[in-house]
C-alpha cells in the first residue's frame, strides 16, 4: 500500500475528538448543520423527485432515512445517494476553495446513512469522522496542481467518504484499505455536466456517496481490492489528476484540519458566481440602476469565466442557470439578491434579467493559479460615459471572510422552510441544538431522524 493511503487510513480510523482544536470542532458543528439544512432545502428541489423515483427500482425499505420526507426509509445506500443529491442539486452546499471540491456533500450523505444503520454512533465519533473524512477528500484537492478535468467533490469526496464510512462502521485498517480500493474502482465524475449545466453533476455526488457505503460493505464482507490505490500508476492520483504532490498533505495531517478551511455558500450558485454576486450587490447599494448600464465586465481568475462564463440562453434550467454569471449578476442588479426561489422556470425567463445579463462579460486575469477565485474586479460602464468599479480579495463566506453567526442561522432556516415549508420551527430548533451539544449526542442517527421531518 502507498504511504497515502496507510497515512489517510490512519489518520481516518484513529483520530480523536478530543484530540482536535476547538476551530475544528467548531467548524465541524457549523457546517454539519448547514449541510443537513442544505439538505432539506434539497428536497423541495423539482428534479428531486425524479430521483426518487429512480431510487425506488434500486432498494426497497431499509434502515435509513431520506431527509425532507417524513417516514420514507430505504437502504443505506440508497439514502446515501438520494441525500448527496439533495445536498448538491441547489449549489448551496460548502466549498473548500483550495481543493475545488465540495466536501461534506459526499461525505455527510453517507456518514448519515451509516448513523442511521449503525445506531448508537455517537456525536463525538460522527465529528471525528466528519473531519478525518474532509482531511482526505480534500487533501487530495490540494495534491492536484493542474485544473479541473475530472469532478473532483465526486472522485476526491468518494475517498473521504468511504473512509469515513470505515470509521464509523469499526473496520479494521485492513479492511479499510480494500474499502479504498473498492472507492477506486467505484470512482467517477467529469466535468462534462458542469460544462453543459447539466443535473448529472450532483447526480455524480449522489453516486459517490452510495459507492463508500458500497465500498465498506465489500470490504466488510471480506473481498479484497487494490491496495496502492492512491499512487499507484493506475490509482487515483495518476488517473484523475495531470499533476500533483501529495507529500505535504501527508506531512499535515493531525496538524492542519481542513474542515476549518471550508467556505460557506451565501448565495445557491456555483461558488465561482458567489464574489461576482457580492461586487454586484455593492453596485446596487451604490445606487447603480439597471437602466443606466451600458456594459459590466467580470475580471477574474480563470476558474470563474471557466466555470460560469457561459452565456444565459433562453428556456436554461435552472441546473445551467446556477452556473451562469449571466444570470446571478444581473437578477442581483435588479432585486439585490439570489436565493433559492430564484430557479423556477418563471424566474429563468424574466425578460430584464435577460436584457441585462446580455451586457455582462466575465474576463480572465490570466492568473496561473488554477484554484484562485480572487482577485475580482466588476467595472460598470454607464450610459452617461462614466464608469464604476468594484472589486474583493476574499470571498464572502471564505474562512476570511466568514458569515456570522445570524447569517449562518438564517441561511439554515431558510433551507429548512424551502424543504419542510413553513411551521416546523421545532424541528429546526432541535436540529440546532442537538448540532450545538454535539459533545453529548449519545446517537448521531438522530440528526438524520429529524432531517426526515421526525420528532421524537
Amino acid at each position: 500500500m502507498s504511504g497515502a493511503a496507510e497515512a489517510f487510513v490512519r489518520h481516518t480510523l484513529t483520530l480523536r475528538w478530543e484530540a482536535m482544536p476547538e476551530a475544528a470542532q467548531g467548524a465541524v458543528k457549523t457546517f454539519l448543520l448547514d449541510s443537513l439544512g442544505v439538505g432539506i432545502a434539497g428536497a423541495g428541489a423539482p428534479l428531486t423527485a425524479n430521483v426518487r423515483q429512480a431510487a425506488l427500482a434500486w432498494a426497497g425499505a431499509g434502515d435509513a432515512n431520506v431527509w425532507g420526507q417524513g417516514s420514507y426509509r430505504t437502504s443505506a445506500a440508497n439514502a446515501a445517494f438520494i441525500n448527496g443529491f439533495q445536498i448538491h442539486c441547489q449549489e448551496f452546499d460548502c466549498v473548500h476553495e483550495p481543493a475545488v471540491v465540495h466536501p461534506m456533500a459526499t461525505i455527510l450523505a453517507a456518514l448519515m446513512a451509516t448513523c442511521d444503520r449503525e445506531r448508537g454512533v455517537t456525536g463525538t465519533e460522527l465529528g471525528a469522522a466528519i473531519a478525518a473524512a474532509v482531511d482526505v477528500a480534500t487533501g487530495l484537492g490540494v495534491a492536484a496542481q493542474t485544473p479541473l478535468k475530472f469532478f473532483r467533490p465526486a472522485t476526491a469526496g468518494i475517498f473521504g467518504a468511504t473512509l469515513g464510512v470505515a470509521r464509523l462502521r469499526g473496520l479494521s485498517e485492513s479492511e479499510a484499505r480494500n474499502a479504498l480500493g473498492y472507492a477506486l474502482s467505484f470512482a467517477a465524475g467529469t466535468m462534462q455536466a458542469h460544462t453543459e449545466g447539466k443535473p448529472a453533476l450532483p447526480v455524480q455526488i449522489a453516486n459517490a456517496a452510495r459507492s463508500a457505503v458500497m465500498a465498506c460493505d465489500l470490504a466488510a464482507a471480506g473481498m479484497e481490492a487494490a491496495q496502492d490505490s492512491l499512487e499507484g500508476p493506475f490509482g487515483y492520483l495518476a488517473l484523475f489528476e495531470d499533476g500533483f504532490d501529495v507529500a505535504p498533505v501527508v506531512a499535515s495531517l493531525g496538524t492542519v484540519f481542513r474542515i476549518a478551511e471550508v467556505s460557506h455558500k451565501p448565495f445557491p450558485t456555483g461558488r465561482a458566481a458567489q464574489g461576482g454576486i457580492v461586487l454586484a450587490k455593492q453596485a446596487k447599494a451604490a445606487g447603480i440602476r439597471p437602466e443606466e448600464i451600458s456594459s459590466i465586465t467580470l475580471t477574474a481568475p480563470p476558474i470563474i469565466k471557466r466555470l460560469v462564463g457561459r452565456p444565459a440562453q433562453a428556456g436554461m434550467t435552472a441546473s445551467y442557470a446556477r452556473l451562469c454569471y449571466q444570470y446571478s449578476g444581473a437578477l442581483t442588479l435588479i432585486d439585490g439578491h439570489v436565493g433559492l426561489k430564484d430557479f423556477t422556470p418563471e424566474a429563468l425567463a424574466r425578460a430584464d434579467v435577460a436584457a441585462l445579463g446580455a451586457k455582462i462579460a466575465v474576463i480572465d486575469d490570466g492568473q496561473t493559479n488554477p484554484a484562485a477565485f480572487t482577485p475580482q474586479v466588476l467595472r460598470v460602464e454607464l450610459t452617461s460615459g462614466a464608469a464604476r468599479e468594484f472589486s474583493i480579495e476574499s470571498l464572502l463566506g471564505a474562512p476570511a471572510n466568514p458569515l456570522s453567526a445570524a447569517q449562518n442561522e438564517a441561511k439554515f432556516r431558510e433551507c429548512c422552510a424551502f424543504g419542510f415549508g413553513r411551521g416546523r420551527e421545532d424541528i429546526e430548533a432541535a436540529m440546532s441544538a442537538a448540532v450545538a451539544d454535539l459533545e453529548n449526542l449519545e446517537d448521531a442517527g438522530r440528526l438524520s431522524r429529524l432531517a426526515s421531518g421526525i420528532m421524537e
